[in-house]
């Protein structure tokens, strides 16, 4: 399957490359344009009062050395606040996403799971949702919704919908620049056993080819496609 545009609206810097850092690399070795775009900062939440300049800068240029190694765009950057975007009027944020709809025009377009532990994640596809309402003429043909290791995989049972996926993409071959994009992530990694570890993104990954019988795969929930 081939796409013209694919947009990646991701909450936080490093979300994009955990969730599908494999197929964006995929899709910019087949010629799509890939674009990036990120809604609050990742560090506003880490500290009372306004985030840490210092941290701010270096997740920023964290985020376009990995953009750079996986063949996207620079990436944009959104000033919803931190871990706090439920305190925002939900029509802001689709308006948000509607604009850089319209803006990139993409026909694939990724995001959160409903289901993530993480409050910017759940609110951001409650957004994207209602941003890409099937209306004639607009222009995401594809919708998937990603896995974020360390938030999509902590929701308790019955607690939020769980991550069931029905749409796997095979990246045996970008795995390790996946791999790459993540280690510019320096202080967002922990060691193993941590989920967000280089060791257990690469497990995760091989795990979700295992049982698609590939060597390394990013696995998604297809929210909607039109053929």
């Amino acid at each position: 399957m081939t796409y013209r545009s694919a947009l990646v609206v991701a909450a936080h810097p490093d979300d994009e490359v955990l969730g599908c850092g494999g197929l964006m690399a995929k899709l910019a070795d087949a010629g799509t344009t890939v674009q990036v775009a990120f809604l609050a900062d990742g560090v506003g939440a880490r500290e009372v009062g306004q985030p840490d300049r210092d941290q701010l800068v270096e997740r920023r240029a964290a985020a376009n050395a990995a953009c750079r190694i996986l063949g996207a765009q620079a990436p944009s950057f959104g000033d919803f606040p931190d871990n706090r975007m439920d305190s925002v009027a939900l029509l802001d944020i689709v308006k948000a996403v509607e604009a850089l709809i319209d803006q990139h025009r993409p026909d694939l377009l990724l995001t959160h799971h409903a289901g993530d532990v993480n409050i910017d994640h759940r609110r951001l596809h409650e957004a994207v949702q209602s941003a890409c309402r099937p209306q004639t003429g607009h222009p995401v043909r594809t919708l998937l919704f990603f896995e974020v290791a360390s938030s999509t995989e902590w929701h308790t049972p019955g607690s939020s919908p769980v991550f069931a996926p029905n749409w796997f993409e095979d990246i045996s071959r970008q795995l390790d620049r996946k791999l790459e994009a993540l280690a510019a992530y320096e202080r967002e990694l922990r060691a193993w056993p941590h989920p967000r570890s280089l060791k257990g993104v690469t497990s995760l990954a091989h795990w979700r080819g295992a049982t698609v019988g590939s060597e390394a795969a990013e696995a998604f929930i297809l929210g909607r496609r039109l053929a």
